[in-house]
């Protein structure tokens, strides 16, 4: 069986039905796991979300700040922005059977030896702390009272993870670091204005994956969320996020058979521009 990691889609469908193809991806003998931001953007995010749900074990997703942005929406917590395309969802007939699946999904898995998140890992945390953080808001997406909760998910403060935190501050910070996060500081302080390459980070901060000491260090992590950043592709990194939905490519990378193996293989298709920046 293969295992494929796939980059932030953003409802291009056409670019992930031909990544797919040129995979050779069978649902009977691969799976697929997408890193977040399966949705929004680009012109098909409906057709996206049936494809993925219908390959059921085939195929899991991890959520993202865009998704978690489809959730609000749909439950009457944000306005859309301008710049979204999520009204064909939202008006689909399947929309509650849709977006229950996608609550459903997790926000962190540990496959094959690596971590897999949406944007970045605070360096506070170990890879066991990381998948159990994870759960306990996972746990609060798949509750009753999931549009309460989602009133109180957002903002940008505690700007810092502390072993203390409970409640919605708490599941805040989780949800900030594991589907925004790019630059912190050197003691976790994020920093969410910043969309830019790492190269231009804020003084004083510094990308993620960058910061001496973090915990997570002796894990290969992948994620995708940070377009800007181009790719990179390390033993012990993988960013997979390469812009499809600004133009760039759509990307997927083979894992390994052997568990712990760190060589994987990239995999990419051109993508048409559905956005333009600062849209």
């Amino acid at each position: 069986m293969s295992l494929y990691l796939i980059g932030d889609v953003q409802g291009c469908d056409d670019a992930l039905q031909r990544l797919l193809a040129d995979i050779g991806f069978s649902p009977s003998r691969d799976r697929l796991i997408l890193l977040g931001d399966v949705v929004n953007r680009g012109p098909a995010s409906l057709a996206t979300l049936r494809r993925l749900r219908a390959l059921d074990g085939a195929a899991e997703v991890l959520l993202g700040n865009h998704d978690l942005h489809l959730l609000a929406v749909a439950h009457g917590v944000r306005p859309p922005h301008r710049s979204d395309t999520l009204g064909d969802i939202l008006q689909a007939p399947d929309r509650a059977a849709l977006l229950d699946w996608l609550r459903s999904r997790p926000l962190a898995l540990m496959e094959r030896g690596w971590l897999l998140v949406h944007a970045g890992v605070l360096p506070q945390w170990t890879p066991a702390q990381v998948l159990a953080l994870a759960a306990e808001v996972e746990a609060r997406l798949r509750a009753p009272d999931v549009g309460t909760w989602l009133h109180r998910m957002y903002g940008n403060h505690p700007d810092r993870w502390d072993d203390g935190l409970t409640g919605d501050d708490r599941w805040r910070v989780i949800v900030n670091a594991l589907t925004r996060l790019r630059f912190c500081s050197a003691h976790g302080v994020m920093e969410f204005a910043t969309k830019d390459s790492a190269a231009q980070a804020p003084a004083g901060f510094l990308p993620w994956f960058d910061v001496p000491g973090r915990r997570s260090a002796g894990t290969p992590i992948a994620f995708g969320h940070w377009s800007t950043l181009g790719p990179l592709c390390r033993a012990d990194l993988l960013a997979l996020d390469t812009g499809c939905v600004w133009g760039g490519q759509l990307s997927a990378a083979r894992l390994p058979d052997e568990p712990n193996a760190r060589q994987a293989e990239i995999i990419r298709v051109p993508c048409p521009q559905a956005q333009r920046p600062g849209r």
